[in-house]
């Protein structure tokens, strides 16, 4: 049976695969087993967790299966309201609070919603303790009665708070910088606008709906080509587009060249080492960053600890290793200085920041790395479960791999958040990478058809 929590929480069609009673179920789950973990305070006073979501249609309903299931386990619950991922994990550390739940399917579709649970001191939930969660969903408890059980109330301030904390990670204003800010329609239409004008930045922003019918929908990190029409019609140096839920971050240039996930931990890994704040000289990457990015590194004398896809990894390997820096190609950027978990509009304050203090452009800057022709195809409508086991896509792969030799690579991957299996190919020139990477994926299509 395949496992329920993903790499990034449990997500699937709202009210289909994530429904109110699931919702309920997993709530409680995630109280006794805290609780069993020993991960709540010890205190007289009942536990507290706080909720939030994105701007979804379905995240009111969950949130209220969410807080109800949490009340009836006896947590006291904060509704934070529509706030991004990150600025839930931050009020869950400044505050001391037990728990943390965000309703979000990130760059998903609209109809999708997602579950994810952050603990004490505001980070993810180690495999384990989802596993336990899952193991204890619809199991009999004894309930609390009368005033044992928890309270509901709103989170008064919230979005000020996140603001606030995000402005003051800056040692230096924007003043003079024009932005585009593309919010994906999602988790950050308030927060990413209000942040950015506090640094002094010049701010044109899309992408702002709050309804969450339209959350990623041509919009945001994932579709940027409004981003960089808006940025070469304001004539804006820089454009920054966040997902649904604010955690990751893609930049363009002045000119609309997209400055990606890997270009952006780079500039930001040159800075911290130009400046003696890179810790062991070391940035944390998952396999699916570029060659270009390892090739830059490697000449300014940094070094890269890889990690399986998933900022949760990510951030485990930071913590074991005591590193500052690290994230993904797709724009999770963790900054383990000011946040803990990935967080979008603390990565574009930083590189914006990087544009101010240096004068060069995002341009120049972007440079510093040349990309490797990189092709990637999501192939749908296959057992992804079955693509590191099965002999013929294994024997497709090695091929591959030999093929290349030295001047490229091969990823083949099941996603951890969407029913498919990812193909990745790196090679000399792109007309190679895509030949490779459709030959893989056809071998996928046929081994692995539903």
């Amino acid at each position: 049976m395949a496992r329920l929590f993903g790499t990034d929480g449990v997500r699937g069609r709202a009210n289909d695969d994530i429904t109110a009673e699931l919702a309920v179920e997993l709530a409680v789950g995630a109280a006794h087993v805290l609780a069993d973990f020993g991960a709540f305070r010890d205190t007289a006073t009942r536990p507290r967790a706080i909720v939030a979501r994105d701007t979804r249609p379905s995240g009111p309903f969950l949130v209220a299966a969410v807080s109800a299931g949490l009340a009836s386990a006896g947590v006291d619950v904060l509704d934070a309201g529509v706030l991004p991922t990150p600025g839930l994990a931050h009020l869950v550390e400044k505050t001391g609070a037990d728990l943390g739940v965000m309703i979000s399917a990130s760059h998903n579709h609209h109809a999708d919603n997602g579950i994810k649970f952050f603990a004490r001191g505001g980070t993810k939930l180690p495999d384990e303790v989802e596993d336990a969660i899952e193991a204890r969903l619809g199991e009999s408890w004894d309930r609390p009665q009368g005033t044992d059980v928890g309270e509901i109330r709103p989170y008064e301030n919230a979005v000020e708070e996140y603001v606030e904390h995000l402005r003051s990670t800056l040692t230096t204003d924007l003043t003079g910088l024009t932005v585009v800010a593309d919010c994906a329609n999602g988790a950050s239409y308030l927060t990413a606008p209000a942040v950015l004008r506090a640094a002094g930045a010049t701010v044109h922003v899309i992408g702002d709906r709050s309804d969450g019918g339209q959350i990623n929908e041509g919009v945001g990190s994932t579709h940027l080509e409004k981003l960089q029409a808006a940025v070469r019609e304001h004539g804006a140096d820089a454009g920054v587009a966040f997902d649904g839920d604010a955690d990751r971050c893609l930049a363009v240039d002045a000119d609309g060249t997209v400055i990606d996930g890997d270009q952006i931990m780079a500039i930001l890994a040159l800075d911290l080492h130009e400046r003696g704040e890179l810790a062991d000289d070391t940035l944390v990457v998952t396999v699916m960053s570029n060659l270009g990015l390892k090739l830059a590194m490697r000449e300014h004398g940094i070094n890269l600890a890889q990690t399986a896809v998933g900022d949760r990894y990510v951030l485990e390997e930071m913590t074991l290793g005591g590193y500052v820096l690290g994230g993904e190609q797709s724009g999770h950027v963790v900054m383990s200085r000011y946040a803990t978990t990935g967080d979008g509009e603390l990565t574009a304050l930083h590189l914006l920041q990087r544009m101010a203090t240096s004068g060069r452009s995002l341009r120049e800057l972007g440079a510093v790395m040349t990309r490797m022709p990189q092709s990637l195809i999501n192939v749908k409508g296959v057992d992804k479960q079955r693509a590191g086991i099965d002999h013929g896509v294994q024997e497709a792969v090695r091929a591959a791999e030999a093929e290349l030799g030295d001047n490229g690579r091969v990823l083949l991957r099941p996603s951890g958040t969407e029913p498919l299996v990812r193909v990745m190919v790196e090679a000399a020139t792109q007309e190679h990478a895509d030949e490779i990477a459709e030959r893989l994926a056809g071998v996928v299509r046929e081994r692995l058809a539903l």
